[in-house]
Protein backbone atom coordinates (compact mmCIF):
# COMPACT_ATOMS: atom_id res chain seq x y z
CA UNK A 1 0.00 0.00 0.00
CA UNK A 2 2.27 2.74 -1.08
CA UNK A 3 1.15 6.21 -0.64
CA UNK A 4 0.83 8.88 -3.05
CA UNK A 5 3.70 11.98 -2.77
CA UNK A 6 0.85 13.99 -1.28
CA UNK A 7 -0.01 11.96 1.47
CA UNK A 8 3.86 11.72 2.24
CA UNK A 9 3.93 15.72 2.06
CA UNK A 10 0.75 15.94 4.84
CA UNK A 11 2.91 14.00 7.19
CA UNK A 12 5.63 16.60 7.68
CA UNK A 13 3.09 19.33 8.02
CA UNK A 14 0.45 18.11 9.77
CA UNK A 15 0.35 17.03 13.57
CA UNK A 16 0.37 13.61 14.86
CA UNK A 17 -3.10 11.61 14.37
CA UNK A 18 -3.84 8.05 14.09
CA UNK A 19 -5.86 9.07 10.86
CA UNK A 20 -2.63 9.54 9.01
CA UNK A 21 -1.61 7.64 5.99
CA UNK A 22 1.90 6.66 6.37
CA UNK A 23 4.43 5.07 4.04
CA UNK A 24 4.88 1.09 3.94
CA UNK A 25 7.99 -0.50 3.01
CA UNK A 26 8.61 -3.34 0.92
CA UNK A 27 6.04 -6.03 2.31
CA UNK A 28 1.85 -5.44 0.81
CA UNK A 29 1.92 -4.69 4.85
CA UNK A 30 3.91 -2.99 6.97
CA UNK A 31 2.86 -0.83 9.23
CA UNK A 32 -0.36 -1.13 10.80
CA UNK A 33 -1.83 2.40 11.74
CA UNK A 34 -4.92 3.91 9.79
CA UNK A 35 -7.91 0.98 9.07
CA UNK A 36 -8.70 2.48 6.34
CA UNK A 37 -5.21 1.85 4.52
CA UNK A 38 -7.16 -1.36 3.91
CA UNK A 39 -8.59 -2.52 0.52
CA UNK A 40 -11.21 -5.43 0.38
CA UNK A 41 -8.31 -7.99 -1.24
CA UNK A 42 -6.13 -7.83 1.37
CA UNK A 43 -8.99 -8.02 4.02
CA UNK A 44 -10.15 -11.02 2.40
CA UNK A 45 -6.56 -12.78 2.34
CA UNK A 46 -6.15 -11.87 6.00
CA UNK A 47 -9.28 -13.86 6.59
CA UNK A 48 -8.24 -16.35 4.34
CA UNK A 49 -4.80 -16.60 6.72
CA UNK A 50 -6.23 -16.44 9.90
CA UNK A 51 -8.66 -19.55 9.33
CA UNK A 52 -5.81 -21.25 7.67
CA UNK A 53 -3.88 -20.90 10.69
CA UNK A 54 -6.22 -21.74 13.11
CA UNK A 55 -7.14 -24.82 10.95
CA UNK A 56 -3.11 -26.01 10.44
CA UNK A 57 -3.15 -25.82 14.37
CA UNK A 58 -5.87 -28.15 14.96
CA UNK A 59 -2.93 -30.71 14.59
CA UNK A 60 0.46 -31.33 16.19
CA UNK A 61 2.33 -31.15 12.50
CA UNK A 62 0.27 -27.98 11.77
CA UNK A 63 1.11 -25.91 14.72
CA UNK A 64 4.75 -27.09 14.58
CA UNK A 65 4.62 -25.89 11.30
CA UNK A 66 3.45 -22.61 12.40
CA UNK A 67 5.95 -22.42 14.94
CA UNK A 68 8.68 -22.76 12.37
CA UNK A 69 7.33 -19.68 10.64
CA UNK A 70 8.89 -16.79 12.19
CA UNK A 71 11.44 -18.07 15.05
CA UNK A 72 14.23 -15.71 13.81
CA UNK A 73 11.82 -12.41 14.73
CA UNK A 74 11.16 -10.83 17.83
CA UNK A 75 7.98 -8.66 18.75
CA UNK A 76 7.88 -5.99 21.64
CA UNK A 77 4.63 -5.65 23.24
CA UNK A 78 4.72 -1.84 24.23
CA UNK A 79 1.39 -1.55 26.24
CA UNK A 80 1.31 1.56 28.83
CA UNK A 81 -2.35 1.47 28.45
CA UNK A 82 -3.89 -1.28 31.08
CA UNK A 83 -5.17 -4.11 28.18
CA UNK A 84 -6.21 -7.74 28.75
CA UNK A 85 -7.75 -9.09 25.41
CA UNK A 86 -5.20 -7.41 22.83
CA UNK A 87 -1.74 -7.79 24.94
CA UNK A 88 -2.80 -11.93 25.42
CA UNK A 89 -3.79 -11.96 22.03
CA UNK A 90 -0.62 -10.74 20.22
CA UNK A 91 1.47 -12.40 22.72
CA UNK A 92 0.37 -15.52 21.81
CA UNK A 93 -0.43 -14.92 18.29
CA UNK A 94 3.77 -14.28 18.36
CA UNK A 95 4.07 -17.67 19.89
CA UNK A 96 1.80 -19.59 17.59
CA UNK A 97 4.59 -18.83 15.08
CA UNK A 98 7.23 -19.22 17.31
CA UNK A 99 8.00 -15.68 17.39
CA UNK A 100 9.86 -14.45 20.84
CA UNK A 101 8.24 -11.67 23.04
CA UNK A 102 9.86 -9.03 25.49
CA UNK A 103 7.02 -6.61 27.07
CA UNK A 104 6.92 -3.23 28.35
CA UNK A 105 3.25 -2.90 30.24
CA UNK A 106 3.91 -0.44 33.52
CA UNK A 107 5.78 2.42 32.20
CA UNK A 108 7.40 3.12 35.50
CA UNK A 109 9.99 0.34 34.32
CA UNK A 110 10.68 2.50 30.94
CA UNK A 111 13.75 4.62 31.18
CA UNK A 112 10.99 7.59 29.57
CA UNK A 113 10.45 8.30 33.75
CA UNK A 114 14.05 9.24 33.77
CA UNK A 115 13.44 11.85 31.16
CA UNK A 116 14.25 9.49 27.76
CA UNK A 117 11.90 10.97 24.80
CA UNK A 118 9.52 8.70 23.27
CA UNK A 119 11.48 9.01 19.95
CA UNK A 120 14.22 7.31 21.47
CA UNK A 121 12.72 4.89 23.52
CA UNK A 122 11.23 3.59 20.16
CA UNK A 123 14.31 3.95 18.57
CA UNK A 124 16.13 1.63 21.50
CA UNK A 125 13.26 -1.25 20.67
CA UNK A 126 13.58 -1.17 16.96
CA UNK A 127 17.39 -1.81 17.82
CA UNK A 128 16.41 -5.45 19.40
CA UNK A 129 12.93 -6.44 17.98
CA UNK A 130 11.96 -6.56 14.51
CA UNK A 131 8.42 -5.41 14.95
CA UNK A 132 6.89 -3.12 17.51
CA UNK A 133 3.34 -3.71 19.17
CA UNK A 134 1.67 -0.71 21.31
CA UNK A 135 -0.89 0.23 23.07
CA UNK A 136 -0.94 4.07 24.34
CA UNK A 137 -3.43 6.07 26.37
CA UNK A 138 -2.11 9.11 24.26
CA UNK A 139 -3.50 9.15 20.43
CA UNK A 140 -1.41 9.86 17.66
CA UNK A 141 1.47 8.00 19.67
CA UNK A 142 1.64 4.65 17.07
CA UNK A 143 1.66 7.27 14.15
CA UNK A 144 4.23 9.11 15.37
CA UNK A 145 6.93 5.48 15.73
CA UNK A 146 5.62 4.79 12.39
CA UNK A 147 7.08 8.22 10.65
CA UNK A 148 10.13 7.84 13.19
CA UNK A 149 10.59 4.08 11.86
CA UNK A 150 10.75 5.53 7.90
CA UNK A 151 12.85 7.82 8.61
CA UNK A 152 16.21 5.28 10.23
CA UNK A 153 18.77 2.69 7.74
CA UNK A 154 17.10 -0.28 10.27
CA UNK A 155 13.00 0.23 10.21
CA UNK A 156 10.65 -1.83 12.10
CA UNK A 157 6.89 -2.25 11.07
CA UNK A 158 4.84 -0.27 13.81
CA UNK A 159 1.35 -1.83 14.62
CA UNK A 160 -1.28 0.55 16.69
CA UNK A 161 -2.73 -1.93 19.28
CA UNK A 162 -4.82 0.78 20.09
CA UNK A 163 -4.32 4.85 20.53
CA UNK A 164 -6.35 7.27 22.80
CA UNK A 165 -9.92 7.05 21.81
CA UNK A 166 -8.82 7.80 18.17
CA UNK A 167 -8.25 4.06 16.73
CA UNK A 168 -8.00 0.42 16.71
CA UNK A 169 -7.19 -1.54 13.78
CA UNK A 170 -6.42 -4.96 14.90
CA UNK A 171 -9.55 -4.98 16.82
CA UNK A 172 -11.56 -3.68 13.44
CA UNK A 173 -9.92 -6.77 11.62
CA UNK A 174 -10.66 -8.85 14.07
CA UNK A 175 -14.33 -7.72 14.18
CA UNK A 176 -14.16 -7.71 9.64
CA UNK A 177 -13.34 -11.66 10.57
CA UNK A 178 -16.12 -12.63 12.96
CA UNK A 179 -18.37 -10.77 10.48
CA UNK A 180 -17.65 -12.63 7.69
CA UNK A 181 -17.41 -16.24 9.08
CA UNK A 182 -20.31 -15.49 10.61
CA UNK A 183 -22.41 -14.76 7.62
CA UNK A 184 -19.81 -17.20 5.39
CA UNK A 185 -22.92 -19.12 4.38
CA UNK A 186 -25.20 -15.70 3.97
CA UNK A 187 -23.69 -13.92 1.38
CA UNK A 188 -20.83 -12.53 3.38
CA UNK A 189 -20.83 -8.49 4.87
CA UNK A 190 -22.19 -7.49 2.02
CA UNK A 191 -25.82 -5.92 1.95
CA UNK A 192 -26.24 -6.74 5.95
CA UNK A 193 -27.20 -4.08 8.23
CA UNK A 194 -24.75 -3.77 11.54
CA UNK A 195 -25.72 -2.11 14.75
CA UNK A 196 -23.54 -0.52 16.63
CA UNK A 197 -24.75 0.81 20.54
CA UNK A 198 -23.53 2.59 22.93
CA UNK A 199 -20.46 4.76 23.74
CA UNK A 200 -20.06 5.46 19.99
CA UNK A 201 -18.45 8.96 20.61
CA UNK A 202 -15.86 7.87 22.43
CA UNK A 203 -15.25 4.17 21.19
CA UNK A 204 -12.08 3.80 19.38
CA UNK A 205 -13.33 -0.18 18.28
CA UNK A 206 -16.72 0.65 16.55
CA UNK A 207 -14.48 4.28 15.04
CA UNK A 208 -12.04 1.92 12.95
CA UNK A 209 -15.15 -0.55 12.19
CA UNK A 210 -16.84 1.82 10.55
CA UNK A 211 -13.55 3.25 8.38
CA UNK A 212 -13.68 -0.86 6.84
CA UNK A 213 -17.29 -0.37 5.67
CA UNK A 214 -16.07 1.29 2.21
CA UNK A 215 -14.99 -2.06 1.52
CA UNK A 216 -18.74 -4.00 1.26
CA UNK A 217 -21.28 -3.47 -1.05
CA UNK A 218 -24.86 -2.57 0.33
CA UNK A 219 -23.73 -1.97 4.24
CA UNK A 220 -26.32 -0.45 6.44
CA UNK A 221 -25.11 0.97 9.76
CA UNK A 222 -27.80 1.89 12.71
CA UNK A 223 -26.16 3.95 15.44
CA UNK A 224 -27.94 3.75 18.53
CA UNK A 225 -26.55 5.50 21.48
CA UNK A 226 -27.69 8.68 23.81
CA UNK A 227 -27.48 11.57 21.95
CA UNK A 228 -24.15 12.91 24.03
CA UNK A 229 -22.52 9.94 23.11
CA UNK A 230 -23.72 9.86 19.74
CA UNK A 231 -20.76 9.12 17.07
CA UNK A 232 -18.71 11.26 16.28
CA UNK A 233 -18.94 14.03 12.78
CA UNK A 234 -15.76 13.05 11.52
CA UNK A 235 -17.07 9.14 11.12
CA UNK A 236 -20.27 10.37 9.58
CA UNK A 237 -18.00 12.19 6.99
CA UNK A 238 -16.35 9.51 6.21
CA UNK A 239 -19.79 7.52 5.34
CA UNK A 240 -21.08 10.35 3.62
CA UNK A 241 -17.83 10.56 1.28
CA UNK A 242 -17.93 6.82 0.87
CA UNK A 243 -22.14 6.64 0.31
CA UNK A 244 -22.67 4.18 3.35
CA UNK A 245 -26.19 4.88 4.73
CA UNK A 246 -26.68 5.04 8.22
CA UNK A 247 -29.52 6.01 10.74
CA UNK A 248 -29.00 7.25 14.43
CA UNK A 249 -31.86 6.30 16.95
CA UNK A 250 -32.09 6.25 21.30
CA UNK A 251 -34.63 3.93 20.46
CA UNK A 252 -32.93 -0.12 20.58
CA UNK A 253 -36.41 -1.87 20.52
CA UNK A 254 -37.22 -0.19 16.98
CA UNK A 255 -34.19 -1.21 15.32
CA UNK A 256 -33.50 -4.63 16.61
CA UNK A 257 -35.81 -6.17 14.28
CA UNK A 258 -33.61 -5.25 11.41
CA UNK A 259 -30.59 -5.69 12.43
CA UNK A 260 -27.98 -8.96 10.65
CA UNK A 261 -25.53 -7.96 13.52
CA UNK A 262 -25.98 -5.75 16.82
CA UNK A 263 -21.92 -4.35 17.42
CA UNK A 264 -22.50 -3.88 21.62
CA UNK A 265 -20.00 -1.78 23.13
CA UNK A 266 -19.51 -0.26 26.79
CA UNK A 267 -19.55 3.34 28.44
CA UNK A 268 -15.85 4.41 28.44
CA UNK A 269 -15.50 5.22 31.64
CA UNK A 270 -12.28 6.11 31.77
CA UNK A 271 -12.41 9.38 29.42
CA UNK A 272 -14.73 10.36 31.46
CA UNK A 273 -13.85 14.36 32.62
CA UNK A 274 -16.76 15.27 34.79
CA UNK A 275 -18.40 11.87 35.64
CA UNK A 276 -20.55 12.06 32.61
CA UNK A 277 -21.24 8.37 32.08
CA UNK A 278 -23.12 8.60 35.28
CA UNK A 279 -25.83 10.62 33.48
CA UNK A 280 -26.80 7.56 31.12
CA UNK A 281 -29.73 5.38 31.31
CA UNK A 282 -28.13 1.81 30.62
CA UNK A 283 -30.75 0.04 30.82
CA UNK A 284 -31.94 1.54 27.41
CA UNK A 285 -28.84 0.73 25.67
CA UNK A 286 -28.29 -2.69 27.25
CA UNK A 287 -29.61 -6.06 26.13
CA UNK A 288 -31.09 -9.19 27.73
CA UNK A 289 -33.83 -11.73 27.08
CA UNK A 290 -36.84 -8.96 25.95
CA UNK A 291 -34.19 -7.55 23.76
CA UNK A 292 -33.60 -11.10 22.18
CA UNK A 293 -36.43 -11.69 21.55
CA UNK A 294 -37.04 -8.73 19.25
CA UNK A 295 -33.45 -9.77 17.39
CA UNK A 296 -33.61 -11.73 14.01
CA UNK A 297 -33.10 -15.72 14.57
CA UNK A 298 -29.42 -15.43 12.30
CA UNK A 299 -28.47 -12.56 13.68
CA UNK A 300 -25.11 -12.03 15.85
CA UNK A 301 -24.30 -10.40 18.97
CA UNK A 302 -20.67 -8.69 18.95
CA UNK A 303 -18.63 -6.70 21.92
CA UNK A 304 -14.94 -6.09 22.19
CA UNK A 305 -15.19 -6.31 25.55
CA UNK A 306 -14.54 -6.48 28.87
CA UNK A 307 -18.27 -6.05 29.05
CA UNK A 308 -20.23 -4.03 31.43
CA UNK A 309 -24.08 -4.04 32.19
CA UNK A 310 -24.90 -3.64 28.65
CA UNK A 311 -25.04 -7.56 27.95
CA UNK A 312 -27.08 -9.78 30.89
CA UNK A 313 -24.81 -13.36 31.23
CA UNK A 314 -27.75 -14.82 30.47
CA UNK A 315 -27.35 -13.88 26.35
CA UNK A 316 -23.90 -16.09 26.38
CA UNK A 317 -26.19 -19.18 26.17
CA UNK A 318 -27.55 -18.02 23.27
CA UNK A 319 -26.57 -19.23 19.75
CA UNK A 320 -26.30 -15.64 18.21
CA UNK A 321 -23.64 -14.74 21.17
CA UNK A 322 -20.39 -14.40 19.26
CA UNK A 323 -17.94 -12.12 21.63
CA UNK A 324 -16.34 -15.05 22.72
CA UNK A 325 -15.69 -16.49 19.50
CA UNK A 326 -15.00 -13.05 18.25
CA UNK A 327 -12.16 -12.69 20.75
CA UNK A 328 -10.73 -15.91 19.77
CA UNK A 329 -10.39 -15.21 16.26
CA UNK A 330 -8.65 -11.72 17.92
CA UNK A 331 -5.84 -14.17 18.07
CA UNK A 332 -5.88 -15.46 14.59
CA UNK A 333 -6.30 -12.15 12.64
CA UNK A 334 -3.64 -11.11 15.06
CA UNK A 335 -1.21 -13.70 13.65
CA UNK A 336 -2.15 -13.32 9.89
CA UNK A 337 -1.41 -9.75 9.83
CA UNK A 338 1.71 -11.03 11.94
CA UNK A 339 2.41 -13.72 8.86
CA UNK A 340 1.68 -11.03 6.20
CA UNK A 341 3.84 -8.12 7.17
CA UNK A 342 7.01 -10.41 7.16
CA UNK A 343 5.56 -11.80 3.65
CA UNK A 344 5.53 -15.42 5.31
CA UNK A 345 2.31 -16.73 4.02
CA UNK A 346 3.78 -18.11 0.63
CA UNK A 347 5.38 -20.83 3.40
CA UNK A 348 2.58 -21.76 5.29
CA UNK A 349 1.76 -25.77 3.97
CA UNK A 350 -1.41 -26.51 2.50
CA UNK A 351 -1.60 -29.55 4.83
CA UNK A 352 0.22 -30.36 7.83
CA UNK A 353 3.30 -32.51 7.13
Amino acid sequence: MPPHSSEATAIATEPFSETLVLPTRTSPLFHVIDPRNFERPLLDELCALATHARLLAKSEPGARALRDLLPTRRAMLYFTQPSTRTFLSFNNACHILGMRTSEIRDPSTSSEVKGESFEDSIRTFSSYVDVIIMRTKESGRAAQAAQLMNGIQRPVPVINAGSGSDQHPTQALLDIYTLQRSFEEHGGIDGKVIGMMGDLKRGRTVRSLCYLMKNYRGVRLVFIAPEQFAMQPDVKAHLDEHRIPYHETTRLDEALPSLDALYVTRMQTEWDTAGESRSVDLSRFSIGAPQLARLKRDAIIMHPLPRGPEIDPSVDQDPRAMYWRQERNGMWMRAAVLIKIFGAEDRIPDEPR
